[in-house]
């Protein structure tokens, strides 16, 4: 049973190969050959989409959308994050701007992904720019961009939400769009339910490197996954962003269903 799951890693590791470079090709052609900086973002937004649902086959991944949005909704999306393949979920929904780190950027490899996925960066190491991210996040709403904010800022390890961020939720009400909670959850995972044991091979989170992260992934057999589009939230620049931050946390972790450690 281990070698036939490893066999099933190693085609499944080809074909994530195959399509995430033909995704660089076809990304880096958009990049390149769109001048103006708005549609060169659109195009790569999109291509993005279409490839993540290639990358969801990959991964033999099933996805279930509660409430989904319309295609033309500005909003800022504000959920939970566990690794990458809520990204891919996501992603696969409708075509967002999603929000990562300068530290990703910089890393050889998922650098180049996220370049040419149309991502926005914030660096997390130095808070001293964030004022400055801030404005960069309100111009690109006010262009008529969806954006993710992961606001746990760094992903869980799926026991739980982790607190939300404050200040990067204020993009929504200066830019005079809403903020559309979502949650994402795992509802399946090899046919036997959400267990703790199969915790690691689809969190990706902490110190785990992304290389070990997704061959545990690609060694399940099936996964099922649920993306929830939650009621909006009307912000202005007035609000306590405090307020708002726990009442957006409070509306996606009680819709969370996390792993379970049964020797706690």
């Amino acid at each position: 049973m281990n070698l036939l799951k490893q066999i099933r890693a190693f085609f499944r590791l080809i074909k994530f190969v195959c399509i995430i470079t033909v995704y660089l090709i076809h990304g880096s052609i958009i990049y390149f050959t769109n001048k103006d900086p708005i549609l060169r973002r659109r195009r790569l937004i999109q291509n993005g989409s279409r490839y993540s649902q290639r990358l969801m086959n990959a991964f033999n991944v099933k996805l279930i959308c509660h409430n989904p949005i319309q295609a033309d909704e500005r909003s800022l999306l504000v959920g939970n994050h566990v690794g990458f393949v809520d990204i891919l979920c996501l992603q696969s929904v409708r075509p967002a701007v999603f929000i990562t780190s300068t530290e990703m950027r910089n890393a050889p490899g998922l650098g180049q992904i996220c370049e040419v996925g149309g991502c926005t960066y914030v660096n997390r190491q130095n808070r001293k720019s964030i004022h400055e991210e801030l404005k960069h996040l309100v111009s690109t709403l006010r262009d008529g961009f969806r954006i993710v904010l992961y606001a746990e800022s760094v992903a869980s390890n799926g026991e739980q939400v982790l607190p939300f961020k404050k200040t990067l939720m204020m993009a929504a009400g200066l830019a005079g769009v809403p903020i559309r909670p979502f949650v994402f959850n795992f509802r399946d995972i090899n046919g036997e339910g959400v267990q703790f044991k199969d915790r690691d091979s689809v969190c990706w989170y902490g110190d785990q490197t992304f290389g070990p992260a997704i061959w545990r992934s690609f060694q399940l057999n099936k996964i099922t996954c649920e993306v929830e589009f939650l009621p909006l939230v009307h912000t202005t620049p007035e609000d306590d962003r405090t307020v708002i931050a726990e009442k957006i946390h409070k509306m996606v972790s009680d819709k969370f269903v996390p792993f379970v450690n049964p020797n706690v």
